[in-house]
C-alpha cells in the first residue's frame, strides 16, 4: 500500500542525494529504522532495491555522458557481487529472524554511518595524504586493491545498505588519482547498480523487502533527485556536507550505543 509519508521521506532524501551526492542508504536506512520503526533487515533490504532503481537512472545519465570507466566498474563488481552474495547466504543460514542477525545488521549500519561521516569530513585530507603513494603503484596491484575494495563494500552494503557512496568514492580517489573525478563518480554509481540489485534480490528472497514501502519511496525520490540535481549548482556542498556528516555520526553512534 502506498503511503504519502514514505513518499515525502523519499522526496526529502532524493533531494539531498541530488544536492550532495551522498548515498541514499546513508540517509534512508537510519530514517526507516529510527523514525518509522522498521525492522533493520526490512529497512536494509528495501533500501537496497530502492538504491538499485534510482542509481540505474544515474548510470544511464553518466553512461550517455561518457563519464563511466567500465574497467573500474568491472574490478569493483568482481569483488563486491560475490562478497555480497556470500554474506547474505551466511546471514540466511544463520536465521535472519534470530535476534543475533538483527543485532549484526544494526551494528554494521552504525559502523557504516560513522565511516561515511568520516569519509565525508576528511575526504580531501585522506586523498591528499595517500593518493600520491598510489601514483607509482603498478596497474596490476591497483587492480587487485580495487577488487579487495569491492569485496569490502560488498559485505558492508549487503549488511547495512551503506558505504558504496562516500566510503567507496574516497577509496577510488586514492587508488586512481589520475582519473577525472567525474569518471570516478560515474563509475561508483554504475558499480552500485549490480551490487545493490544482487544484495536487494537476496533480501527479497529472505522476505525482508516491503513492496509498498519501496514503491512509496520511489514515487517521492524520483522528483526529489531531479529537483536536487537542478539546484545543486546553486547550493554549496561546503554548507550541506558538514551538517550531513555530523547527523550521520550521531545516528551511527545511537545505533551502536
Amino acid at each position: 500500500m502506498l503511503s504519502p509519508i514514505y513518499s515525502l521521506a523519499g522526496f526529502a532524501v532524493g533531494t539531498l542525494v541530488g544536492l550532495t551526492g551522498v548515498g541514499g542508504g546513508s540517509l534512508m536506512t537510519p530514517l526507516l529504522v529510527l523514525a518509522f520503526n522498521f525492522h533493520p533487515a526490512t529497512a536494509v533490504g528495501t533500501d537496497l532495491l530502492y538504491a538499485s532503481a534510482t542509481k540505474t537512472v544515474g548510470t544511464a545519465v553518466h553512461g550517455f555522458s561518457g563519464t563511466v570507466d567500465w574497467k573500474v566498474v568491472r574490478r569493483l563488481a568482481t569483488g563486491s557481487v560475490p562478497a555480497a552474495a556470500l554474506t547474505l547466504l551466511l546471514l540466511s543460514f544463520s536465521g535472519q529472524r534470530l535476534e543475533g542477525a538483527t543485532h549484526l545488521i544494526t551494528i554494521a549500519l552504525g559502523i557504516a554511518l560513522i565511516l561515511t561521516a568520516v569519509s565525508m569530513t576528511f575526504r580531501a585530507r585522506i586523498v591528499a595524504r595517500f593518493a600520491g603513494r598510489f601514483e607509482a603503484v603498478s596497474p596490476l596491484r591497483v587492480a587487485r586493491l580495487t577488487i579487495v575494495l569491492g569485496a569490502i563494500l560488498g559485505v558492508l552494503v549487503s549488511l547495512s545498505s551503506v558505504g558504496a557512496g562516500a566510503i567507496g568514492m574516497t577509496a577510488l580517489l586514492v587508488l586512481y588519482p589520475k582519473l577525472p573525478t567525474n569518471r570516478l563518480v560515474g563509475s561508483d554509481i554504475a558499480h552500485a547498480v549490480p551490487l545493490t540489485f544482487v544484495a536487494g534480490a537476496a533480501h527479497w528472497f529472505m522476505g525482508s523487502v516491503d513492496v509498498g514501502l519501496l514503491l512509496s519511496l520511489l514515487l517521492g525520490s524520483i522528483p526529489g533527485i531531479i529537483l536536487g540535481s537542478l539546484i545543486a549548482t546553486r547550493v554549496s556542498d561546503r554548507a550541506l556536507q558538514p551538517i550531513l556528516a555530523v547527523t550521520l555520526a550521531i545516528v551511527g553512534g545511537k545505533l551502536l550505543f
